[in-house]
């Protein structure tokens, strides 16, 4: 998660804890914590099965401190940038509201500003990355390493890319090179989630300033969200939930923000749900759409992976509506299905595997 300083971003990481303290707190550095996906699916699996336990499964979320115009340049600026290098996804907060209480760094309000000075940021961090990795190639190119000298020509050919004010996901690479630029670990490659955070009044339906900066992010192909992250923070930390309910009706909106950045970070990245369920616990797995039988399996746990030998599979929905699993049996939707079998969002697995 990253956003201008004040742009509210801590606030809307805030409101996604329900004000819980995240347990990867760092005072001064990063919030990290972990967030359960709500899945109204494994609920009602549940409810079935009636196990001891239920797991849902979870997104982990960093927050990191605002960013500033030309911290990348400044020795020690804009230093936690290297903490999200390791993650998937990037949730681009964009202030998108009047507070005479909370300045604005840069003197006004303006979200396209904002959005294109977080890009440049983004953007010369990546550039300072690879232009460390091609010195270190041109070292070893300058004695006839052949291989070194194709990824220094890789490499510059990025860093011109960047400085024409381009994120690296839209450098055009061919697969054979792209092994150059892997272990860059880059932050513009990563896709982006707009999170437009707006007063409360406009919670529903956004303003002029969310108006202003969507053809821009339309442009982009991204998700953008409509957030209130102040209102939505003072909400979560109401301890009943149909009082949380009644004021998120007041504002108009029939769910937190947590459940649409969720949704958007599926959308983004390609996920999906699957279940499984036994004595002890009924529980909901994360997986990219595509993923082999054998290889989700794997994300249970890696013996059943090795060992894979079938998965039994049903569909949540047919579960649901029938009941039970002999019913699904009797009902012709209890299939057993191979290694080539590609796992769908909302299907239960029984995996058989041998070790």
């Amino acid at each position: 998660m990253v956003g201008i300083a004040d742009a509210g971003k801590t606030t809307l990481f805030n409101a996604l804890f329900r004000g819980r303290k995240p347990s990867g707190q760092i005072p001064g550095r990063i919030n990290l914590g972990q967030i359960e996906v709500p899945d109204s699916r494994l609920d009602a699996i549940a409810a079935i099965v009636k196990p001891p336990k239920v797991v849902p499964t979870t997104v982990e979320i960093v927050d990191i401190p605002g960013l500033t115009k030309g911290g990348s340049k400044i020795k020690g600026g804009n230093q936690f940038l290297a903490d999200i290098r390791q993650c998937d996804a990037i949730i681009h907060v964009i202030r998108c509201f009047d507070d005479d209480t909370v300045p604005h760094i840069e003197g006004s309000v303006n979200p396209l500003r904002d959005k294109e000075i977080i890009d440049l940021e983004l953007i010369t961090s990546d550039w300072v990355s690879v232009e460390k990795k091609r010195e270190r190639l041109q070292k070893v190119a300058a004695v006839g390493d052949k291989d070194a000298k194709r990824g220094t020509e890789v490499l510059t050919a990025l860093m011109d890319h960047l400085e024409r004010g381009e994120p690296a996901r839209t450098f055009n690479c061919h697969e054979l090179d792209q092994k150059y630029i892997d272990d860059c670990f880059l932050l513009t490659v990563k896709p982006v989630i707009y999170a437009c955070n707006v007063e409360e009044a406009s919670a529903a339906s956004g303003n002029q300033y969310v108006e202003s900066v969507r053809p821009a992010i339309d442009k982009e192909g991204c998700d953008l969200l409509v957030v209130a992250a102040l209102a939505e923070s003072e909400i979560a930390t109401l301890e009943d939930e149909a009082d949380r309910r009644e004021f998120l009706e007041d504002l108009g909106l029939k769910e937190p923000s947590v459940n649409k950045l969720i949704r958007a970070a599926y959308h983004t990245l390609k996920l999906q749900t699957f279940f499984s369920f036994g004595p002890k616990e009924a529980r909901a797995w994360t997986i990219r759409k595509g993923t082999p039988a054998p290889r989700a399996a794997g994300v249970i746990h890696s013996d059943m992976e090795r060992g894979f030998i079938r998965a039994e599979v049903m569909k949540s929905s047919d579960f649901i509506e029938l009941g039970s699993e002999l019913a699904c049996k009797q009902a012709g939707k209890f299939r057993i299905e191979g290694k080539n079998y590609i796992v769908e969002d909302g299907d239960i697995l029984h995996v058989r595997f041998n070790v």
